[in-house]
């Protein structure tokens, strides 16, 4: 089960009072920052970037793919361990705009994970250490450590033994 919370609105949908929630001009300096990042091509730039300029908490030696989108309005949401490969165009969200509701999540994403390409992570999902997602997953819960998932609905497809075999 996600771990959200939940905000409940009156009148048009959420998305339409978006800017009671987030000042514009935070989402214009991410939505910068973040077009940026996504062609940096030098990581330790990137990484400085995402964790001095959106304040999201990046573990050491933590690479971002090409054309990864990280969450324009509540980056710092996100937490994601070290030694972990964030795969190309993978979406990270720590919002849903809905008709009558609002949800914000933290994200949590371990150390030494692997998230495959085009993948989206969900708001409020926790990914365990040594975790792998299959390219092109859909993450709507929480992956256990050491745990094989993809798909969408995500499933496991295999976990490691504890005594590694």
């Amino acid at each position: 089960m996600r771990k959200v919370t939940r905000y409940p609105v009156e009148g048009p949908n959420a998305l339409w009072q978006l800017y009671r929630t987030v000042s514009p001009w935070k989402g214009i300096w991410n939505f910068i920052v973040i077009q940026l990042t996504r062609y940096c091509p030098i990581l330790p730039l990137k990484n400085w970037m995402y964790r001095r300029l959106l304040r999201m908490r990046v573990g050491e030696h933590t690479a971002f793919g090409l054309m990864v989108m990280v969450d324009v309005f509540f980056p710092e949401k996100i937490t994601i361990g070290r030694n972990s490969v964030i795969g190309y165009n993978t979406t990270i969200l720590a919002h849903e705009y809905l008709i009558k509701e609002y949800r914000l999540g933290d994200v949590v994403i371990g150390d030494d994970v692997l998230i495959g390409a085009n993948s989206t992570i969900l708001p409020g999902v926790t990914i365990g250490n040594g975790a792998v997602v299959a390219a092109g997953s859909v993450v709507h819960k929480d992956v256990e450590a050491g745990t094989f998932v993809g798909g969408n609905p995500l499933r496991v497809l295999k976990r490691n033994n504890p005594e590694g075999d």
